[in-house]
């Protein structure tokens, strides 16, 4: 078998897991694709302890020649961030724009820094010398939140709007902030740049202020586009396009493609309604969107879980990665309960939010992406070790856990009304 062979395999047996997930089991679907490719890696690798090694020796050797960075952030990102805009009520993002802009923003910045010092002085005290930049480049990297199997427990328990629209919104943003804070790091630690606060700021401002602006351009043109073809297929492969050839021209202009994918998705999500076809074209454009994006995620969460193939897990490296868990954990409830406890003065909101949000703040694929886009050095392994750790215990412990808390807020709301 060849490489396609593999892939196309294992995306099917993905979909058929998927399939009896749904049928019988009904987990949210990325947590039972990632939990069964994480058992099979475990037996692949018991196999391979007890001498057996063919079919864990092949799959670790293809999983080692797919450049899983690559693959997502020039890839699968922008596919994955303009269809979940696409699907973002604006009227509901602009009813909460203040709350969700300070969480996908300062927020994000805030847990960067602490999850970054903390880390810091929580490694060197288990005996670990590790530098403040590549702690501050985990803290950037695992602060962007992936909430997608809890948003699916939302619509399945039939939560309403403002619940989501917090998660959801946060999410989007912060995934474009994170990457601009890493990207940011990333230069000064390793391309030699001059550590300043005037550089790390114009570095900052280009990649974000330039983002949303061509995202807005994008957006426009692309709507307009789609008002004079009258075709519910060329719309599509115009929004096709946006998410293609835009991502790549935001990247050739040095500017956030993440953040120009968000923007461009929530305006051509929302305005597709004006076409001229009684609401055919968005229920096509919307259907087509929701399928690329479970595809994607199915496909992004079975290679999360097979990448234990190829991590290497040193026992002191083991006890940093635990100790990564709390903290992260800890650093999310502290950057929602301050900004929330500010806004509760003025707003009510859903019982348990601050819980709901911290806990419901997962972390998935674009962690595991950037860590493995740092170049290798001593820090690199730990680095990976730490956030596949807390990747892995989000999706699955956090992703199974957080359904009660979501019932007793909705019983809670109920008997409130």
């Amino acid at each position: 078998m060849n490489f396609y062979h593999v892939v196309f395999i294992i995306l099917s047996c993905a979909i058929m897991v998927g399939y009896l997930n749904h049928r019988y089991i009904k987990m949210p679907t990325t947590i039972a694709v990632m939990g069964s490719s994480l058992l099979v890696s475990l037996f692949l690798i018991i196999s391979g302890q007890m001498g057996l090694h063919g079919a864990g020796r092949g799959l670790s050797n293809m999983l080692i020649s797919i450049n899983f960075h690559d693959l997502l952030m020039n890839g699968m990102l922008s596919f994955l961030l303009f269809a979940g805009a696409m699907s973002v009520d604006l009227h509901d993002l602009r009813h909460r724009r203040w709350e969700i802009g300070i969480l996908a923003s300062l927020g994000t910045i805030a847990s960067t820094v602490l999850v970054g010092g903390l880390s810091y002085y929580l490694l060197r005290a288990i005996g670990i010398e590790i530098d403040l930049i590549h702690c501050m480049l985990f803290g950037a990297l695992i602060s962007p939140t992936d909430p997608i199997a809890v948003l699916a427990m939302f619509r399945q328990l039939g939560a309403p709007k403002e619940m989501s629209i917090f998660l959801e919104g946060e999410s989007l943003f912060n995934d474009g902030v994170g990457i601009v804070i890493f990207l940011t790091l990333y230069e000064l630690a390793f391309n030699g740049h001059d550590i300043s606060a005037r550089a790390v700021s114009l570095l900052f401002l280009r990649q974000a202020g330039g983002g949303i602006i061509y995202g807005l351009i994008l957006g426009y043109v692309a709507h307009q586009l789609m008002k004079s073809a009258d075709n519910h297929r060329l719309q599509i492969l115009l929004t096709i396009a946006v998410a293609t050839g835009g991502y790549a021209f935001a990247q050739i202009l040095d500017i956030s493609g993440p953040l120009a994918m968000v923007v461009a998705g929530i305006m051509v999500g929302n305005r597709v309604k004006e076409l001229n076809n009684e609401g055919e074209s968005a229920r096509r454009l919307h259907l087509f969107w929701e399928v690329i994006d479970e595809v994607l995620n199915i496909l992004l969460f079975v290679l999360i879980g097979f990448e234990l193939l190829i991590i290497t897990m040193p026992v002191n490296q083991l006890v940093a990665a635990l100790v990564a868990v709390p903290l992260v954990l800890g650093v999310r409830f502290v950057c929602v309960a301050l900004p929330m406890q500010y806004f509760k003065r003025k707003q009510t909101y859903f019982p348990h939010m601050v819980k709901i949000l911290t806990w419901g703040g997962l972390r998935g694929g674009l962690a595991v992406a950037l860590a493995l886009a740092l170049p290798q050095s001593e820090y690199r392994n730990l680095i990976l070790m730490m956030t596949y750790t807390v990747v892995i215990f989000a999706i699955l412990f956090q992703g199974m856990t957080i359904k009660p808390m979501i019932a007793q807020s909705l019983r809670l709301q109920k008997s409130q009304t």
